[in-house]
């Protein structure tokens, strides 16, 4: 029976990932900030067959992450932690983030992502087995200059994602980092600009479980948007600019 952990399973790419591997002899285990959102969530999966638990939290708060964790998995080992919850960036107006929203973003973003990731893969290196997911993003390779702290942070995730792959290959236990485009989540829908190759959450939530079940190291999509944003890395700063011009944006408002 797969036991799988979901963060920022209230909505968007998080709820169509909890409902994509919900069925009977599966247990899911959801938490977000949203409590009507998720308890919604876990209707619909556990009608499904799914049994499912669910836990209000915040991923910022660093020991209550930990405790949950930590007795999430002593309840029944977790086989699959996907690391979901993040929020966007940017300025409404189209402005240099202030301080607030940039510190607010990595701490969710990167900070966050870090706290339900690492007491998972401790616990998973103790018996030798267990995959962990990190939700990063395509903005991890093309940076968008509307949104330097979400791209920093998604750069990071997938950095650290990568290198501890690697460190733990070894030991039994599974690093992924997903690197989606832009999807239609009610996150996503803040954003007011081009939005190239968009897919709904639930063709995203496919590809992300394809990839895990391959073990890829980067699950990264749509391929002619991944190949483009990986390839801009590559560019002359005057032609990365350039490139990137098309993909400027405004935050309609913030969550």
């Amino acid at each position: 029976m797969p036991v799988i952990l979901i963060t920022g399973a209230s909505s968007g790419i998080g709820a169509a990932l909890a409902h994509h591997y919900a069925a009977s002899g599966t247990t899911l285990v959801l938490n977000a900030r949203d409590p009507a959102r998720l308890e919604a969530v876990a209707q619909a999966c556990r009608a499904k067959g799914a049994e499912v638990e669910i836990e209000r939290l915040d991923v910022r708060d660093r020991d209550r992450v930990r405790a949950f964790l930590q007795a999430a998995d002593a309840r029944h080992p977790l086989d699959l932690v996907i690391v979901n919850a993040a929020i966007n960036g940017g300025h409404p107006a189209g402005g240099v983030e202030t301080e607030e929203t940039a510190f607010e973003t990595v701490d969710i973003n990167l900070n966050g992502a870090l706290n339900v990731a690492l007491p998972a893969l401790t616990a998973m290196l103790a018996r030798g087995r267990g995959q962990i997911a990190l939700i990063s993003s395509l903005a991890a390779f093309a940076p968008l200059p509307d949104a330097p702290a979400y791209s920093g942070a998604k750069a990071a995730l997938l950095a650290h994602g990568l290198a501890l792959r690697d460190k733990v290959k070894s030991r039994g236990v599974k690093v992924n980092v997903v690197t989606p485009g832009y999807v239609k989540t009610p996150m996503g829908g803040d954003y007011k600009g081009w939005r190239p190759l968009e897919m709904s959450a639930e063709q995203a939530a496919e590809r992300i479980a394809r990839g895990l079940e391959r073990d890829l190291d980067v699950v990264a999509f749509p391929r002619r948007l991944a190949a483009a944003a990986r390839g801009a890395a590559l560019l002359p700063e005057r032609l990365r600019r350039l490139g990137m011009h098309g993909f400027r944006f405004q935050i309609r408002k913030r969550r």
